[in-house]
């Protein structure tokens, strides 16, 4: 049986429906289960309330009730035989030996009423006693009983067998004694001294006793498996010893006739017999077969989802096991003692009616007495046993509940505590008896009450067999003041983070908690440490993108659009960094990196977020507000970026000394559609823009700064293909000497017509160029190329030097391995002089040392070395150890050398600095006639530039060589200055714009756009 719906409530009061605690669960009826077996049911029950009214009414002829009489019971019998015998036969089949000897024994009493209808109905005459059918129908009860005993849970102990045997005789001899007290000694004496017809008579009392005897030991101790068809065979069994009982009587055993009512009650023992085996439906059949080992009925226990509870162990009795309802399990209790009262009753009776005890109740009532003296010691035994191992086991669970770290708490309904273990104390700084008693509502944090609550509710609405158990991790209130080991103070004590295993506890809840407070403090600090920087403790790329996605996502629909343009990032990277790490060392450098962290950290507001994203970059989140003017917001943004720029550029103390950084940011706009990778994108790419406007600036993000990467990289991807394909073509500048317009040299420099025709200034080419693998192709392919036709010019006579650019990082890197220079030369053999090298890019992170060892080895062969960009920050510290024959003016001197006064004086200088360490001096982007003749003024020996040629082809520099010379102006120019300003050249300046033109004829352009002939 199930038990009804129970209410509870817990923690909060609030009441909870449960399903009855083990119901089936609901679904449709399988063919064969519970609905086919009412049908047979009733069926059964109208065949048998049919012969039952056939009895009571004489079956209307007495031929006819002899027929269904003895034929009838014989049918019914032999029914009952075959329908055992034909389950026995199935597969799978549990106690196959009972049903086959149940099959045995009903086909004993089809054969013995077959005979007696042979008497009654054929031959007609009355049945002698004793006769055949009365062998057949004696050895009805053997089989039985024995199959009874198949039936019943048999002892896996020596004393289990001895309490079934003293039980089944105690009820064996209780009804021995009152059945001859009551009939069987009249019985004996009535039927006179003939030996046979006494045992006769005696006999079926006797097999019925033992029969009966063995129906109620059964009944307490019968097995789990199968219980509907063994309970519908012991029913039928019952039926049938009731009715053998009626019929051995005194008052029916001379009156009885075949066909009478007593025969209905035969008729349907055999007929529940029959039905027995099939009684559990073909579903329950199919589970038992398909689980044929699952045998853990027999063990008390609620069904609550969790595991099951233990069978006996090996040699336990199974009388400690009671396997049945306690009502039935109390009445297995008291069979000894109903036993006692049933022989006493039987000798009272004697003594009552004035007779003397009979011998055979006193012999059975004493054995009786015997059996049960016997019974209660084995019973004491046992209890003392039972005792010592609960003692035993309670002292085990108790060391362990008491033992174990986890506190163990019982909560009722109502969410009071009903028990607490001894290591709450040690937990949670309080003792058990002050927590019980207490709520349990009160002991949980308030922001984590709720969730709780929430849980508990669905695992009780949950099903047992489905959720066993729960885990609830919540805070937990730990001592009653002070300082907990959580770090909290206060009159309540601190808060411990605790996690409890929870199971249900007769509609109240088991709590297994542990202190995981340690463990969530280490999940902590892991999370942290993942998504913050070691350094500066900042947050990282990873967290910086995910607030980045949050505030562009995050936001409500209603301000979503204005709150979402106002949201910006900023991307700072820090100017000279990595000098301070060359110079003064990484300690240093990382000192910088945290202050720097802290000044960003400072400047931007609490809702904001500051980020380093790696090396010397930072980023700042600047969350969006209500403002709907984009100019007012963009403008703001813009000035806290550069009070930003400007506090991060300030001088940082480090070991006594201020070192300077300057400080790049790249501002950009969130926009609708963009994502955070996209914001940040746009914001890096302000930020390279700023760096590559002049660095120490402020950047806003425009569109055309993306089209300009993706025309860069699209550019990049096509230059090297270019190479490949030869669409590249060297051209050369003419060097004069600015005294007699002599050629000296000339300037190789690449020119790029894509095959689209489109032609790539070196400007845009040279930026493409400038990373990687594709620079070192280019400055490889140039300087190949230069030496090579410098080679063939030299063979035909016009031994004139090339000049080649070089990056300083080109000429150390293995692009250029130390021996190719020489190489080339040697391959080509080009003459010793022939090449000038003209190093490019001298930073402070060049390697002077080796810089200086790799120009020295290539001066030895003669090549000369020129230092590009003098006095457009090239370090003196190059110039000073660098083994230099050429000085080359930086293009932005020589722009504003005329109309500057400054940059006439700084430039005079640094001519002056040429001359005196005897070094040659040329001037680069020498455009106009005015600063040939400045620039010759102030002793500048060499000039390039549009003033005298531009980037020519072969053929065009194999003419202008064989001139050797181009013209130049003569007349003396004085300059003019107004208040030591700008000034101009006023006169003697003869206009050379076609003279210095040695293409022949056609206008002098900027070198840029000089065309490149067809090849």
């Amino acid at each position: 049986m199930s038990s009804p719906p129970t209410s509870t409530t817990l923690l909060d009061g609030a009441p909870r429906t449960q399903a009855p605690e083990g119901a089936p669960p609901a679904g449709p009826r399988s063919p064969g289960g519970p609905g086919s077996n009412t049908v047979h049911q009733l069926l059964l029950a109208l065949v048998c309330a049919g012969y039952a009214v056939g009895s009571a009414l004489g079956w209307g002829s007495g031929r006819v009730a002899l027929v269904m009489g003895d034929f009838g019971l014989a049918a019914a019998a032999g029914a009952a035989s075959v329908s055992c015998f034909l389950y026995a036969r199935t597969r799978r089949v549990r106690l196959r030996p009972a049903w086959l000897l149940f099959s045995f024994s009903s086909a004993m009493a089809a054969l013995g009423n077959l005979v007696w209808g042979w008497y009654e109905v054929v031959l007609e005459r009355p049945v002698p006693s004793p006769s055949y059918a009365d062998v057949f129908f004696l050895c009805f009860a053997p089989p039985a009983i024995v199959g009874l005993l198949v039936l019943a849970a048999r002892p896996v102990t020596r004393a289990g067998w001895v309490c079934l045997a003293l039980d089944a005789w105690l009820i064996a001899g209780s009804l021995l004694t009152l059945s001859w007290s009551l009939a069987l000694a009249q019985a004996a004496e009535l039927d006179g001294p003939d030996v046979a017809h006494a045992a006769l008579t005696l006999a079926y009392p006797l097999l019925d006793i033992a029969l009966v005897s063995m129906v109620l030991v059964l009944h307490f101790r019968r097995s789990p498996v199968n219980r509907t068809p063994v309970n519908t065979a012991v029913s039928a069994l019952a039926l049938t010893v009731m009715c053998d009982a009626l019929f051995t009587s005194p008052l029916m055993h001379h009156n009885y006739r075949s066909g009478q009512l007593l025969d209905a009650g035969w008729f349907a023992g055999s007929l529940l017999l029959a039905y027995a085996p099939w009684a559990a439906g073909r579903h329950h059949r199919a589970s038992a077969a398909a689980h044929p080992r699952v045998v853990h009925e027999h063990l008390p226990r609620q069904r609550t989802g969790g595991r099951p509870p233990r069978p006996p162990a090996r040699g336990a009795d199974p009388s400690r096991f009671p396997g049945t309802r306690p009502i039935t399990g109390s009445l297995a209790a008291l069979t000894p003692y109903l036993a006692a009262a049933v022989c006493t009753l039987g000798i009272l009776y004697n003594v009552l009616n004035g007779r003397s005890v009979d011998r055979v109740v006193l012999l059975t009532g004493g054995a009786v007495v015997l059996a049960l003296v016997v019974r209660q010691g084995i019973m004491l035994l046992d209890n003392i046993t039972l005792t010592q191992e609960l003692a035993q086991k309670e002292n085990h669970f108790r060391s362990l509940v008491q033992g174990s770290s986890d506190v163990i708490m019982i909560a009722a309904p109502s969410g009071v505590l009903r028990y607490v273990s001894p290591a709450a104390a040690g937990v949670y700084g309080r003792s058990a008896e002050d927590l019980v008693g207490t709520e349990l509502a009160d002991l949980i944090h308030p922001e984590d009450l709720g969730c709780v609550v929430h849980e508990v509710r669905r695992f009780l609405a949950a099903s047992p067999q489905e959720e066993p158990t729960t885990r609830i991790e919540c805070r937990f209130r730990s001592g009653h003041g002070g300082t907990s080991r959580s770090g909290g103070a206060g009159s309540g004590g601190g808060w411990l983070n605790v996690e409890s295993t929870v199971n249900r506890h007769h509609g109240g809840l088991i709590f297994n908690s542990r202190d995981v407070t340690e463990r969530v403090r280490l999940q902590a600090q892991l999370q942290h440490n993942a998504e913050h920087d070691p350094l500066t403790d900042l947050p990282n790329r990873a967290l910086f993108t995910r607030r980045v996605q949050q505030a562009l996502s995050g936001r409500r629909s209603s301000d979503r659009g204005i709150a979402l343009r106002n949201t910006a990032v900023l991307f700072i990277d820090l100017d000279g960094f990595k000098a301070v790490n060359d110079t003064i060392g990484h300690q240093a450098g990382d000192e910088l990196l945290v202050q720097a962290a802290r000044r960003l950290q400072d400047a931007v507001r609490q809702g904001d977020t500051a980020s380093r994203l790696g090396g010397d970059e930072f980023a700042a989140l600047i969350v969006g507000d209500g403002t709907r003017d984009r100019a007012a917001r963009e403008g703001h943004i813009l000035e806290l970026a550069d009070r930003l720029r400007i506090t991060l550029s300030q001088p940082y103390p480090i070991d006594g000394n201020e070192v300077r950084v300057a400080a790049s940011i790249g501002v950009a706009f969130a926009e609708a559609g963009a994502g955070a990778g996209e914001l940040l994108r746009n914001a890096d790419l302000a930020m390279y823009r700023a760096k590559a406007t002049g660095k120490g600036r402020v950047e806003l993000y425009r569109p055309q700064m993306q089209q300009d990467v993706v025309r860069k990289a699209a550019l990049a991807t096509r230059l090297r293909a270019a190479l490949h394909d030869g669409e590249f073509a060297l051209l050369h500048q003419p060097v004069v000497r600015l005294e007699d317009g002599r050629i000296s040299s000339v300037a190789a420099q690449p020119r790029w017509r894509s095959s689209q025709g489109v032609l790539f200034t070196p400007a845009e080419f040279l930026r493409a160029a400038d990373e990687g693998d594709r620079s070192a192709e280019l400055a490889r392919w140039v300087l190949e190329r230069a030496v090579e036709q410098a080679a063939d010019r030299t063979a035909s006579g016009l031994n004139v030097p090339v000049v080649v650019r070089l990056g300083a990082r080109r000429l150390l890197d293995r692009s250029l391995p130390p021996g190719s220079v020489e190489a080339l030369l040697t391959r080509h053999g080009l003459p010793s002089g022939s090449l000038v090298i003209e190093l490019t890019d001298i930073e402070a992170g060049v390697a002077l040392e080796e810089l200086e060892r790799r120009l020295a080895a290539l001066r030895r062969l003669g090549v000369r070395v020129a230092l590009d960009g003098f006095g457009g920050g090239v370090a003196i510290t190059a110039l000073r150890r660098l083994p230099v024959d050429v000085l080359k003016l930086d293009r932005t001197l020589v722009e504003g050398v005329v109309e500057s006064t400054r940059l006439h004086k700084i430039t005079s200088g640094l001519l002056r600095i040429a001359g005196d360490l005897g070094l040659q001096s040329v001037a680069e982007g020498v455009d106009l006639p005015e600063q040939v003749v400045a620039l010759r003024a102030m002793g500048c020996t060499h000039g390039q530039g549009m003033a005298f040629a531009g980037p020519l082809d072969e053929y065009r520099l194999r003419r202008a060589l064989g001139r050797g010379s181009c013209p130049l102006p003569h007349e003396p120019a004085e300059p003019a200055f107004a208040g030591g300003g700008a000034g101009v050249y006023t006169r003697g300046v003869p206009a050379v714009l076609g003279g210095g033109n040695l293409g022949g004829g056609t206008a002098l352009r900027s070198h840029d756009e000089t065309p490149v002939p067809p090849t």
